[in-house]
């Protein structure tokens, strides 16, 4: 065994951690760890996965971080074996040479992760040892380069043919309609009362991607409201006193909340999926919905002001559109990609900037991050395409004429 995976061991049975197995198997986990790899019968294998996975949902977040250096230390990449197995590989390209040099690529603490993932349930409890590696490993990058293991096998097993698309609705089953409440992330939903006002009326939709491996854990929500015409205002579309509309006369759905659930599965896409999905179900279900449109958050507006326009005036609801409108489609990162998150969300999926509105979120949050300005973004089923391969390639912004005018405008007041 390694020197690290001594120091480990030793300072663990020190304090009696459950660093240990739960099960038969009561060796340190490096130990485990290691064993595992090499498993060759099935069942002894899950057995001593599942070992493993009691023995880390014992640990506290210091013994959590030590396991992660070890696979982050111990288990990573044969920089020897990968030479030596290119070498052999630019000899020759045989399928036993690629097969050699591929599996020396592959660090061991990859196929660790597959095999504990045989256990049943194991999935979700792996995406919840991811959150923990993000939240206590963000600034060390080795443990940032194991996070490209975790994320590279997650792709894999959550891509889209795996998703499950369903409909949460009043009659839903509570456990799921809990986690709704307690994974909102736009506008927090204060009640059940709440809830319902979202779920239940003809007017409004809601629908979650579910994984088979995590049949009761939504991945990503989003909330729809069916309007006629475009709304300006997120405060109206959820007041309690609302006249509910017949979904017959309804011509447009707002998608007006967007939560990702799992932050085990951070960086893994399922927004631009989940909203053309949607888009594509209603407009079968629907035929009189034509737009498909957001009423979105603007979350960085406030922090560029700070910087670019200090000295403007809040309250002026024309500036404040102007600028909105500037800063979602000319404040730019160094890669060229615009600074607001949610903006590149949605252009990334072929999205175009709509219009925005001033006045449109005044809860706390909403004039934090924005002064209360919101904007639509707009999902052309027709040019989402298009919009999406001119982004890919020239970071070129799609925009309606009244969005650039609005910019003009912003061009003035930042003068």
């Amino acid at each position: 065994m390694t020197l690290l995976a001594d120091m480990l061991s030793t300072v663990f049975e020190r304090r009696h951690a459950p660093w240990r197995g739960t099960r038969a198997d009561d060796r340190p986990l490096p130990e485990q760890a290691a064993d595992l790899i090499g498993a060759r019968g099935e069942i002894s294998g899950i057995a001593l996965a599942r070992n493993i996975l009691d023995g880390y949902a014992g640990l506290d977040d210091d013994e959590k971080l030590a396991f992660f250096h070890h696979l982050a230390q111990e288990m990573a990449v044969d920089v020897g074996a990968v030479r030596a197995a290119l070498a052999d590989y630019e000899d020759g390209q045989t399928k036993a040479s690629y097969r050699a040099f591929v599996q020396a690529t592959e660090p061991p603490r990859q196929e660790l992760i597959r095999r504990l993932n045989q256990v049943p349930g194991a999935t979700h409890t792996l995406v919840q040892m991811r959150a923990d590696l993000l939240r206590l490993g963000r600034q060390d990058d080795s443990l940032m380069a194991l996070d490209l293991d975790f994320r590279h096998l997650f792709a894999s097993w959550f891509n889209r043919g795996f998703l499950v698309l369903r409909p949460i609705n009043w009659n839903s089953p509570a456990t799921i309609l809990e986690k709704i409440i307690a994974y909102e992330a736009v506008h927090a939903i204060h009640s059940w009362d709440d809830l319902r006002r979202r779920v239940e009326p003809p007017d409004r939709r809601c629908f979650a991607f579910f994984h088979p491996a995590m049949p009761d854990e939504p991945l990503i929500f989003v909330e729809v409201a069916l309007t006629k015409g475009t709304p300006g205002s997120v405060q109206a579309l959820l007041a309690e006193d609302r006249e509910e509309l017949d979904e017959a006369e309804a011509d447009t759905a707002v998608f007006y909340s967007i939560s990702n659930c799992q932050n085990g599965l951070a960086g893994i896409s399922f927004g631009n999926s989940l909203i053309k999905q949607v888009a594509a179900d209603l407009s079968i279900e629907l035929p009189g919905v034509k737009t498909f449109i957001t009423l979105s958050p603007i979350p960085g507006l406030m922090r560029w002001m700070q910087e670019a326009a200090p000295e403007q005036d809040l309250s002026d609801d024309a500036q404040m559109r102007a600028l909105a409108a500037w800063y979602l489609t000319r404040a730019k990162r160094a890669d060229d990609q615009p600074l607001d998150p949610v903006a590149r969300f949605h252009l990334g999926n072929g999205a175009s900037v709509h219009g925005v509105h001033a006045g449109a979120d005044l809860s706390e949050n909403g004039r934090a991050q924005s002064a209360g300005v919101m904007v639509n973004y707009l999902y052309d089923l027709s040019r989402v395409s298009q919009n999406h391969e001119r982004f890919a390639a020239t970071r070129y912004i799609a925009a309606s004429s009244e969005i650039r005018s609005l910019a003009s405008a912003g061009d003035k007041a930042l003068a």
